[in-house]
């Protein structure tokens, strides 16, 4: 776990390069991240509703009191170990704005999705469940981030070329809807990355 200093150097840095750059820690360090406005700061997660027993869970409100400005939705892990679909996702992205954060939402196949050609169908589908809840102006305030499932945590990475055809379809698929959002809305790719590679 690097200091808050190693954190805004990082910061400086980044600023200096004209990048943007925030940081999603565990929820229970949220607050600490934020107090010191070093950094925009994330939650790695939000309920799909503004309140209720929902027991464990943390509203996008609940994110924002802490300090929050982004919220990350829809990640592979969440998809994977708790059964999120694209149906829920799409909810969390909706109460997520409704919270008045910048929803991050993660998008991305698996290695038997890749392998059969399905990559630009699974992404697609991904994409509209949000589109479809929420409208694609919406977007213009949103990020999207392609996180190919078969890359995080195994030490594989998309080639660049492989990332930028994603991120071409990404924008292609918003451009269906609005061109304007999809020049503007801001494409990430994550997965195992390191200064290496």
């Amino acid at each position: 776990f690097r200091s808050f200093e190693a954190i805004a150097a990082g910061y400086d840095a980044a600023l200096k390069a004209k990048a943007e750059l925030a940081i999603c820690p565990p929820f229970t360090l949220v607050a600490a991240f934020a107090e010191k406005g070093l950094i925009p700061v994330g939650g790695q997660d939000c309920h799909a509703k503004v309140s209720g027993a929902h027991t464990g869970d943390t509203s996008a409100e609940m994110l924002k009191d802490a300090g929050a400005t982004y919220v990350i939705v829809g990640h592979s892990e969440r998809r994977a170990l708790y059964g999120e679909d694209d149906g829920l996702v799409a909810k969390k992205f909706k109460q997520a704005l409704a919270g008045g954060l910048v929803p991050i939402l993660c998008v991305g196949e698996t290695l038997a999705q890749r392998e059969s050609g399905q990559t630009a169908e699974v992404v697609a589908a991904q994409l509209d469940a949000v589109l479809d809840a929420a409208g694609v102006e919406v977007f213009a305030g949103a990020v999207v981030a392609y996180e190919p499932v078969w890359a995080i945590g195994t030490g594989l990475t998309a080639s660049p070329a492989q990332a930028q055809a994603v991120h071409e379809g990404i924008r292609a698929r918003l451009a269906a809807r609005n061109a304007e959002v999809a020049s503007g809305v801001r494409v990430l790719y994550g997965g195992s990355v390191k200064a290496g590679n």
